[in-house]
């Protein structure tokens, strides 16, 4: 199998020794997105406007490769206040990520000074 990972100068720069997306030609990963603000770096506060600007991100990832949110399988998100967070942040991903859902794993984790990172599965249409 062969794969073409992309790095987009339109999403956060990587922390690390990741590309933000990997292209198998029928699946593509995108790596964890956190909240920043691809242009400023910043963080917006709060559950729902963090989590608004991740899937922003996701979504951008998914554009580099010619894909949508609709394209989406499967979700991992990670949750910084799970207890807390988890009914505000599901009202925001409900309304981005149109029925029929991905399915979806939700976790609490600790993370670096945000409350949400998600990463994706998308299959890109035959």
């Amino acid at each position: 199998m062969t794969w073409k990972a992309i790095t987009s100068p339109d999403l956060p720069a990587p922390a690390g020794p990741y590309s933000h997306v990997i292209d198998t030609g029928t699946l593509v990963f995108t790596a964890g997105f956190g909240p920043q603000d691809p242009a400023t770096g910043e963080v917006p506060e709060g559950i729902e406007a963090q989590t608004e600007q991740v899937i922003d991100n996701v979504e951008t990832a998914l554009a580099a490769v010619g894909l949508r949110l609709s394209d989406v399988v499967k979700t991992t998100v990670h949750l910084e206040r799970l207890d807390r967070d988890f009914a505000a942040y599901n009202v925001v991903y409900a309304r981005r990520f149109a029925e029929p859902h991905p399915v979806r794993t939700t976790v609490g984790s600790t993370l670096a000074n945000i409350l949400v990172e998600i990463d994706a599965v998308a299959v890109r249409p035959s």
